[in-house]
């Protein structure tokens, strides 16, 4: 992911809604980044951090990037002229969001999420990579976008009667809650959260037919998953058992209970590895009990 790629998707997302309230009326299909300055650099800034900045241009506010010296105005095409940067100040990301800032940018940000991700499930339908060790689902997304994305949740690979089929997160076919779900609920009651709004996406793209190519499997998704994980940008990534936990973490450890509860700083994400919630497996509530216990008190 890069900038230009944000910019091009970001002209895919503009439209009159988003525009500055003040000048709503002026924009046009024409002129898509009409009024877009503020929700675009806070959007920029989530991912490539830098300073906002703030000029004024023909007596108008308005606001650009700068990241290592470097101008990044993506909505100076709005202007029929050259802008003289020269006389900008830095501005506190925070005052920019007012209401009404705030809800353009939620909206955009999810708009263009919504469409990053959508370029990169495109990748994992082409991927030949692992042709005779797993089914597709075709034609289907391979992240789960809750209202939430302040946390995702990564799980293992996706299993053949869940979401993927389904279409409805920690459900089967027929609609009821897989075990794995009522447990992680339960958890995710400690910190006051609901998993069906919680963003989720798997380490395997698509679904192993021998779980003996987990390995492989999990290998061949690694550029694919970072990828939606950069899209995301969560602040809290919480691995559900060992594959996806191996496969980010970017240390090798022996015993899965050697990093479990532990918070794990990796690419600029925050890493929380967890028991697979799996009733299954013994430790999948009792074990996980004291690490949401310390999560909710901010103490991990």
């Amino acid at each position: 992911m890069n900038v230009e790629n944000i910019q091009k998707v970001l002209l895919e997302c503009y439209s009159k809604d988003l525009c500055y309230s003040k000048v709503q009326d002026d924009w046009d299909e024409r002129n898509k980044c009409f009024g877009m300055c503020a929700i675009t650099s806070l959007i920029i800034n989530d991912y490539f951090g830098g300073d906002i900045c703030k000029i004024y241009v023909n007596g108008i506010s308005h606001f650009f990037n700068l990241i290592d010296d470097k101008i990044i105005d993506l909505t100076s095409s709005q202007f029929n002229h050259e802008i003289d940067y020269k006389d900008y100040q830095i501005i506190d990301r925070e005052k920019i969001l007012t209401d009404d800032t705030e809800n353009r940018y939620t909206t955009l940000k999810l708009r263009l999420i919504n469409k990053l991700l959508k370029q990169i499930d495109e990748k994992v339908y082409l991927c030949k990579s692992c042709d005779n060790l797993v089914d597709k689902f075709p034609n289907d997304a391979t992240v789960f976008l809750g209202k939430d994305q302040t946390i995702v949740l990564v799980g293992e690979a996706p299993a053949n009667n869940g979401w993927r089929k389904s279409h409805k997160l920690w459900r089967d076919i027929n609609g009821k809650v897989l075990p794995s779900g009522v447990v992680l609920q339960k958890l995710f009651d400690i910190i006051d959260r609901d998993i069906f709004e919680t963003t989720f996406l798997e380490s395997v793209k698509c679904y192993p037919l021998v779980r003996k190519n987990l390995k492989t499997c999990s290998v061949n998704c690694k550029n694919i998953m970072l990828e939606q994980l950069r899209i995301l940008n969560p602040k809290l990534i919480i691995t559900l058992g060992e594959f996806p936990t191996r496969n980010l973490l970017n240390f090798k450890f022996n015993k899965f209970s050697d990093v479990v509860g532990n918070i794990y700083e990796v690419n600029g994400y925050k890493i929380l590895p967890i028991y697979h919630p799996s009733p299954i497996s013994p430790k999948s509530y009792k074990s996980n009990i004291p690490i949401f216990e310390k999560l909710k008190s901010g103490n991990i």
